[in-house]
């Protein structure tokens, strides 16, 4: 696969994740073998058995027993041989199906964040989950059938030419007609299964969205809109749905009719070879007919599948696609940055999100270490632009941003943002203790740390009022906490780390006043002697700041501190005056 991508070729993509387990395979269609074998001797036995009935009332019932017992051994191996068979099958897609997931979650964790942000999250959760399932049933039943239906053609094709070779002929010729019909509905539905998967993978966005902002629909009463939206996206995947499965459910029919004229065939020419005496037997003609629905059989079967095969076919796509994206630029050969001094040079920086809409252009600011930064301006500015820069989130398009006078772009990234202690206003917990959602930052941290970081954090009573206090376990989405306590959770992280340099993005937008002036406090501590860049709405948070950066569209209009920049009454003093309502400071 080396120079092309996994999306290109999906189904060998699936192989080739399956290659380390080619032992299991290989047992799998030794297996295959010893079953369709004795599956084929089993007729071989009901032949001989039919032809001991001599005429009626007359059976050689003492031939007939041996054969009724070795009829009997051979169903139990048959049926063991079939057991252990789709044992190591099933092995085989668990292992590779596993693979193939950790592969893409891997590398989902490597994707630059534009790639996260340009995607809706339902649909990258449908690719891992749901189009991994597809796969996954796509391959138990390719890999079962394929095997067994293989070796069975082979196998009863010789049984076959071994009893009559002119029937056999017949047989051969008319059989492959199923497999032409079967070829020419699948290339028809490929495309409609691709589709479908895309429909599936927006409907799950649209559920992940709405049921993660429920709040938000009701507060709007966009109920009936939703509602809407989804039985519109439900809608075209129902019709979606509806034409891929009906065009590949006309394969099993069709084959079958096929197949029936097989069996047709067989038994006319097979009674006219034993009324005209040609040494062919009733027995042989029921053994015969037996191999030729047996023979027909593997083709119906690996027909019939197409349709699951189809769909893994299209999901693999999907999720191969995801493993094909470009990953961030390896840094391993990259510096280590240990513990920063605190110094930030921006220089002569230019970023877009997208390259036809500018957004910060020109940018150059030079922050001493310990020197605290607020960053304010109207919505959309490039605030939280600076942030993702800062964090490498995002590479600069021109210019260069410098740490202690390095390059952030020969730094590891790692290490890099160990460098910053972040609190953002959008707050994030994962589904686990109290103590383990502190420690997040520091996971060798004592409990007396993560106890002392609560306590900076004004946290530490409300965690003790809690059920089972810091071993209380939470949701992930922290529902069981009002949004002020899982802010202060995020900061009381922050501070159990005590980093060189702090990132601050409204971090007290979800306190209460007084919890805020108290936690202001705490900041002040914290953030003595280290660098901080502090963005900020409430702009009484930022008064004592050393430098306050004026941002609008992507530039700094003013820099300054409160007092210079009320004094020279420009932008600033506009943006104070209005926040506050009064004609004088």
């Amino acid at each position: 696969m080396k120079g092309r991508k996994y999306s290109d070729a999906p189904l060998k993509s699936v192989i080739l994740y399956a290659k380390p387990y080619m032992a299991y395979l290989v047992i799998a269609l030794l297996l295959a073998v010893v079953s369709v074998s004795l599956t084929l001797y089993a007729p071989i036995l009901t032949g001989q058995g039919i032809d001991l009935i001599i005429k009626k009332g007359k059976v050689d019932f003492s031939a007939l027993k041996p054969i009724l017992i070795k009829l009997g051994v051979t169903a139990g191996m048959t049926a063991l041989s079939q057991w252990l068979m789709s044992l190591c099958t099933n092995k085989v897609t668990y292992l590779t199906i596993r693979d193939i997931r950790n592969e893409a979650f891997a590398r989902l964790e490597k994707l630059p964040l534009k790639y996260i942000d340009s995607h809706p999250h339902g649909d990258i959760l449908s690719r891992l989950i749901t189009d991994m399932e597809q796969i996954s049933d796509g391959l138990i039943m390719g890999f079962a059938q394929l095997f067994t239906g293989v070796v069975t053609i082979f196998g009863t094709l010789g049984f076959m030419l071994s009893v009559n070779v002119k029937i056999t002929m017949i047989v051969v010729i008319i059989t492959p007609l199923s497999l032409f019909v079967a070829r020419f509905i699948s290339k028809n539905t490929f495309l409609l299964f691709k589709d479908q998967s895309q429909i599936r993978g927006e409907l799950t966005s649209l559920v992940e969205e709405m049921t993660g902002n429920q709040k938000t629909v009701s507060a709007f009463c966009h109920e009936e809109e939703a509602y809407k939206q989804f039985c519109e996206i439900n809608e075209r995947l129902r019709v979606k749905s509806a034409k891929a499965i009906f065009f590949s459910s006309l394969t099993n029919p069709s084959t079958r009719f096929v197949n029936g004229l097989v069996y047709s065939f067989v038994g006319i020419f097979g009674a006219l070879s034993v009324i005209s005496g040609g040494g062919f037997t009733v027995g042989q003609l029921s053994c015969f007919l037996t191999y030729a629905n047996q023979y027909t059989k593997p083709f119906n079967e690996i027909s019939g599948v197409i349709t699951e095969l189809q769909s893994a076919i299209a999901s693999a796509k999907r999720v191969f696609e995801v493993i094909d994206e470009k990953q961030e630029q390896s840094d391993d050969n990259n510096r280590i940055i240990t513990r920063a001094k605190g110094n930030v040079g921006i220089e002569n920086v230019s970023f877009s999100y997208t390259p036809d809409i500018s957004l910060i252009e020109n940018l150059n600011l030079n922050v001493k270490s310990g020197q605290r930064i607020a960053i304010v301006g109207p919505t959309g500015c490039g605030k939280t632009t600076i942030i993702n820069l800062l964090m490498r989130f995002y590479d600069v398009n021109d210019g260069c941003i410098r740490v202690d006078g390095m390059d952030i772009r020969d730094l590891k990234r790692n290490s890099l943002r160990a460098q910053y202690g972040m609190v953002l206003q959008e707050t994030w917990l994962k589904s686990a203790t109290i103590y383990e959602n502190i420690a997040y930052s520091k996971p060798d941290a004592t409990r007396e740390e993560v106890i002392a970081a609560a306590k900076s954090a004004h946290a530490d009573s409300f965690i003790r009022r809690l059920p089972q206090g810091y071993d209380t376990v939470i949701s992930d989405d922290g529902m069981n906490l009002s949004q002020g306590q899982k802010q202060l959770l995020c900061i009381a992280r922050v501070m159990l780390m005590v980093p060189p340099m702090l990132i601050l993005d409204e971090a007290t937008s979800s306190i209460d006043t007084m919890t805020e002036i108290r936690i202001q406090r705490a900041f002040k501590r914290l953030i003595e002697g280290r660098t901080s860049f502090i963005v900020a709405h409430r702009l009484s948070t930022i008064v004592e700041s050393d430098c306050i950066l004026v941002m609008d569209k992507g530039h700094i209009i003013e820099q300054g501190t409160h007092e210079q920049l009320l004094k020279n009454k420009g932008f600033y003093y506009d943006l104070y005056m209005s926040q506050y309502n009064t004609s004088d400071p």
